[in-house]
């Protein structure tokens, strides 16, 4: 099978023929239909993100069909189209997994970092982290529903109620995020790059009631900010945004260090915090309550020998919605 394989980081991943792996007991192979493009992708390729799997393929917003099971797996059979998220195992036994905090067990192995992903022709994943996928999504839309989609929403939920929600950030998850809050008659504020115009006319488009560069102020304060952007300042101008006992909340995974601030900025019980990984639960509310929205990912498909391009756009910024990988193509 084909790969795009990451042997060092700050390397180009480089495409390889591969055995086609055998499943373990709880193991399902998938022919991988389509995987999306994340910027947390961008963190592991730019060694950002410590101790990978090396060589390690990238990869975990999965849509596969299931073409071969372990002898212990239940539930899924042969042509299933299944999705495959982040979080790629937990132990069940830490003081967190018996909590119903499973994105923060100790033992945790993720898709695409611990686990080889889906920039791939064919992947292994453990059944009990695989989760069906809601109809009238084709393969290319529904991939970045795993990844942009439930941390987006796992974000919002952590964000409280927000009739008035700012984006700082607007890519992949902005974007889908902005038509959750839209179809549940919220407002959205979204924050790009300074001087994106063509992002800021993109949120437009999707219903968001404005749209300006980082360095601005909103026009009214806001209830909410959830920041995707990787940039610790952002953390800051998110804080004078919010309203007295507003919340701000940290939705990636990596970010640069976060400079001092006066306490004015916190004071009045505004809140920091962050979104670690995921859970299943989130994954199975997010993909219930989709059928109830008229929600449409935004993509740009890539073959599998363009996963630097992909990667590249991802990083320039001159991606509209997400970039999502074709391994058949």
């Amino acid at each position: 099978m084909r790969a795009a394989v990451l042997e060092r980081p700050r390397a180009p991943l480089a495409l390889q023929e591969r055995p086609r792996p055998q499943p373990g007991p709880h193991q399902v192979l998938l022919k991988v239909r389509a995987c999306g493009v994340c910027r947390t992708d961008l963190h592991i390729l730019d060694g950002e993100l410590p101790r990978p799997k090396l060589p390690l393929v990238l990869g975990h917003q999965i849509v596969g069909e299931v073409s071969a099971c372990g002898e212990e797996v239940r539930g899924l059979e042969l042509g299933a189209r299944v999705g495959v998220p982040w979080l790629g195992w937990t132990c069940g036994g830490c003081r967190y997994c018996r909590a119903g905090q499973e994105n923060l067990c100790d033992r945790a192995r993720f898709t695409g970092y611990d686990i080889d992903g889906g920039y791939a022709e064919y992947a292994l994943a453990d059944h009990r982290f695989c989760f069906p996928l809601p109809e009238g999504f084709t393969d290319l839309e529904a991939a970045p529903l795993l990844c942009a989609g439930l941390i987006g929403y796992r974000a919002l939920r952590l964000a409280g109620p927000a009739e008035r929600l700012g984006l700082y950030g607007f890519g992949s998850a902005a974007h889908i995020l902005t038509q959750v809050v839209r179809a549940q008659g919220g407002e959205v504020y979204a924050f790009t790059r300074p001087g994106d115009a063509a992002g800021q006319r993109f949120a437009l488009s999707l219903g968001a009631a404005w749209a300006g560069g980082s360095d601005e102020a909103p026009p009214e304060p806001l209830d909410a900010a959830i920041i995707f952007a990787p940039a610790g300042p952002l953390v800051v101008r998110a804080l004078a945004a919010v309203r007295k006992g507003g919340t701000v909340v940290c939705g990636g995974i990596h970010m640069s260090d976060i400079p001092s601030f006066p306490y004015r900025l916190l004071w009045e019980e505004r809140t920091v915090r962050s979104v670690a990984n995921l859970t299943r639960d989130d994954a199975r509310a997010f993909f219930a309550l989709l059928p109830t929205l008229a929600l449409r990912p935004h993509v740009q498909a890539f073959a599998l020998a363009q996963a630097n391009e992909a990667l590249e756009a991802l990083r320039a910024g001159t991606l509209e919605g997400s970039a999502v990988l074709l391994p058949a193509s």
